[in-house]
């Protein structure tokens, strides 16, 4: 989780592979990242499928060029390649020993005329806080190195009922970015620190940090992230892909290790925006487990790919957030041009404000404190984890610090274990509060004030240094108002800042998914932002 300016100034921080069948478990923490002159090593050049989406892949194996079997070892000899050797970026955290037998099902379901949809045979990585039959769930922590679920978290299930092959597990900020506000980003004991692979030693932001660079290093042909504040959005703009937040009811989170229940989603995060839409629809799906699926105000029958239009913005009204742009002058430069060519397009754009613009601040942690230690608990007894509750948790990680918080401690475990239940009134306020302001007095008000189908900021600024020992300089970013009101967000490549990636946010109202998608779409194709990664030792601070 990646809490947005100022929020920070209450927390800084919220959010051996081997090319055949065994799978790779990191459980030995990496303290420190290898110097970037040291971690060099050039990536390989000369992957086949270097950024081919999933619909490309797709019509290759329907005309008998490819089949998933051969993709999917691609796949995982990229990994050995590039994430475990030459950069290392640590983007993967396990691989999933029955990929190879999966897509080898698909393969043989495709020769009897059985092909489930546009996912079938495509290989697709997990955040490791969701649950995947056989591999661990851990949330970084070496507390949950042996936890195997014995079930599917419901959005693997659809993913795999619609023919995707779970290729592995990615790394992300430990327990995703809650358990220290003096975090790094993209750090987890199990898994060490993931790197942007933009620059070997920039940060690759977080939670989501090993889904949004797996998919930035073509290591899969998309991944799965998860979001409360930030953690999609965030990772995908640092690391140059597309990253889609949807609005929390739409996409169960059943079988995800949880932070809060009202602002927790998972999404697709991607190399293009027809990505996002195609894996949207296996995602999007009512749960009995999920009770917010449950009242989700959706259309079942919607088809988010057919809102793939290049004209969108014709006729469309865009507020852009100004105040956003103090976040870094290359993103506010960045942000120009994209207005230009949104108007150019024949889009209205107009300046905007969402008028409680972090005042919701206090009364989102609240929130996230109490849900955090009510829902986690409840998700570790339901699973029979090793540990069912906060206080043991805090206190492996006072048992093995040396290996747990070599880094940073553990005060947001600490500040959660001392709240009480979900009845207390200062929860229900805090909540209440959070989401009116946030969502139908912050964006709904800033959407009718003008008449807007979207607002737009820039996501965040370019990736910053890692540093282990002050923990992450977040630049802050546009998109708090959409996490904390539960609405949809969507992120695409929108430049460069010195060689590292800039993104755009696009922001709406609850359900507003395929609007986004339309407009993030036609932005995309104007503009082809994004550039795939060179694996920097590193690149030259902003004078």
């Amino acid at each position: 989780m990646r809490l947005s300016l100022p929020a920070l100034a209450i927390v800084t921080l919220l959010a051996a592979c081997q090319p055949t069948t065994t799978s790779t478990s990191t459980s030995t923490p990496a303290a420190e990242p290898a110097p970037a002159s040291d971690a060099a090593t050039t990536a390989p050049t000369d992957f086949a499928y270097a950024e081919m989406d999933i619909t490309d892949l797709q019509t290759r194996m329907q005309n008998g060029e490819l089949d998933s079997r051969t993709l999917t070892q691609a796949y995982l000899d990229r990994i050995q390649a590039v994430d475990q050797a030459g950069p290392r970026l640590k983007a993967v955290i396990e691989t999933n020993p029955d990929a190879l037998k999966e897509a080898s099902l698909r393969d043989m379901e495709r020769k009897n005329n059985v092909v489930r949809g546009p996912l079938h045979g495509i290989p697709i990585l997990l955040k490791d806080n969701i649950d995947a039959v056989p591999m661990v769930n851990s949330a970084g922590s070496l507390a949950l190195k042996d936890f195997h679920p014995h079930s599917d978290a419901f959005l693997v299930a659809r993913l795999r009922e619609a023919g995707a092959v779970i290729l592995g597990k990615t790394n992300l900020s430990e327990w995703a970015n809650f358990r220290s506000s003096h975090s790094s980003s993209g750090w987890s004991a199990r898994g060490g620190q993931t790197l942007n692979p933009y620059a070997l030693d920039r940060n690759p932001c977080g939670s989501s940090s090993g889904s949004a660079v797996a998919t930035s290093a073509n290591l899969a042909a998309a991944s799965i992230g998860t979001e409360t504040d930030g953690s999609i959005i965030c990772p995908a703009a640092v690391n140059g892909v597309v990253g889609l937040k949807p609005t929390v009811g739409l996409v169960s989170r059943d079988g995800i290790i949880p932070i809060s229940h009202s602002q927790d989603t998972a999404g697709p995060i991607t190399r293009s925006v027809a990505d996002a839409a195609l894996l949207l629809n296996a995602l999007a799906g009512r749960d009995p487990h999920d009770a917010a699926t449950q009242n989700a105000a959706w259309n079942s029958a919607l088809d988010y790919p057919s809102r793939l239009d290049p004209a969108a913005l014709k006729g469309a009204r865009i507020g852009v957030l100004r105040s956003k742009f103090a976040i870094h002058p290359d993103a506010a430069a960045a942000m120009e041009e994209a207005i230009r060519v949104m108007r150019d397009a024949g889009a209205t754009v107009v300046d905007a404000e969402i008028p409680t613009d972090g005042q919701w601040d206090e009364a989102e942690m609240e929130t996230l404190l109490y849900e955090f230690k009510f829902g986690l608990e409840k998700y570790l007894r339901e699973h029979n984890a090793p540990l069912t509750t906060l206080s043991q948790l805090i206190g492996f990680n006072q048992q093995y610090r040396q290996s747990e918080m070599p880094l940073f401690g553990q005060e947001l475990f600490e500040q959660a274990n001392a709240k009480g239940g979900l009845g207390e009134s200062a929860y229900i306020s805090a909540r209440s509060k959070a989401r009116r302001l946030a969502g139908p007095e912050g964006i709904d008000a800033a959407l009718k004030a003008q008449r807007l189908d979207a607002l737009i900021a820039p996501a965040t600024g370019p990736a910053w240094l890692t540093d282990h020992k002050a923990g992450d300089d977040f630049p802050g970013a546009g998109y708090g108002a959409a996490a904390v009101a539960g609405y949809p967000s969507l992120t695409v490549p929108m430049g460069r800042s010195n060689g590292l990636p800039l993104g755009i946010v696009f922001m709406g109202t609850a359900w507003s998914e395929p609007r986004l998608i339309e407009l993030g779409y036609a932005y995309e194709q104007l503009t082809r932002a994004r550039k795939p990664p060179e694996y920097a030792p590193t690149l030259p601070l902003r004078q």
